[in-house]
């Protein structure tokens, strides 16, 4: 008896960059770093003969087919799914029987155009100051006093597909007892945060605003990163408006 096999979806994202590929680079070419060109390029020879493969012989009709080799494009949604499942079962073992909150911290347009100059300083100090932003509000006593444990991913793109750094975290709904430095106390206990709420996004958006552009000053002082056009106008628009921060408790997740 033959197990069945999943239908081929009609549509798949191979089959859209090898359709509209070209006309992609040719429109945003410019703006793609070499890992995203690369990624497009192994996407749309992912599973086609330019690839390599092997024939598959069944023993009992000696029915045969070609199977093409995958590509292994980290990226690729279809040959490392498997990978992203067993990955995701490993990490599910180290989950706390505890609330975990989803908080995304977003760069504003202004500083999120440096990117495209700079994606290796800027994006570094997206993640550590998002990092250190949880860490410094949830060490205060006045909110927490605990050292939570967090998980950071970081996304370039928004849903539109166009440049929109932001970090994704997962943060657990409390930690171990800590004093305003963030050291953890000499017989730590658990501290939880109120059921359903996390920490006040408010405080999040100023600390992690504060701290980002703090960085960034540093990182022109040092010369890393060229100085924004526009002068003292340019630094003063950054504070005109609140940074987004979005704090949500993930769905399926609870203690």
């Amino acid at each position: 008896m033959t197990t069945p096999t999943a239908a081929r979806p009609e549509l798949e994202v191979a089959d859209i960059i090898r359709q509209h590929g070209e006309e992609l680079l040719k429109r945003y070419g410019s703006g793609l770093a070499g890992v995203q060109r690369q990624a497009l390029y192994a996407l749309a020879r992912c599973r086609t003969a330019a690839l390599g493969g092997h024939v598959e012989r069944c023993l009992d009709c000696d029915h045969r087919r070609i199977a093409y080799n995958s590509c292994r494009n980290r990226h690729c949604p279809k040959c490392q799914a498997l990978a992203r499942a067993q990955w995701l079962d490993r990490q599910a073992e180290h989950l706390l029987p505890v609330e975990y909150h989803h908080v995304v911290f977003t760069l504003p347009p202004a500083v999120a155009a440096l990117g495209l100059a700079h994606p290796g300083v800027l994006y570094d100090l997206l993640m550590r100051s998002a990092a250190a932003t949880l860490q410094a509000v949830a060490a205060n006593p006045k909110r927490l006093g605990a050292v939570v444990g967090v998980l950071m991913v970081l996304h370039t793109w928004g849903q539109n597909l166009h440049h929109h750094p932001h970090v994704h975290c997962v943060v657990t709904g409390g930690g171990l007892s800590c004093n305003e430095h963030g050291e953890i106390d000499e017989s730590p206990t658990w501290r939880s945060c109120r059921p359903g709420f996390f920490l006040p996004v408010r405080v999040l958006s100023r600390v992690f605003r504060g701290k980002f552009v703090a960085g960034l000053r540093a990182a022109i002082a040092a010369r890393t990163l060229t100085e924004p056009v526009g002068g003292a106008a340019w630094w003063s628009a950054l504070y005109a408006r609140e940074w987004v921060i979005y704090s949500k408790r993930p769905f399926e997740c609870s203690s």
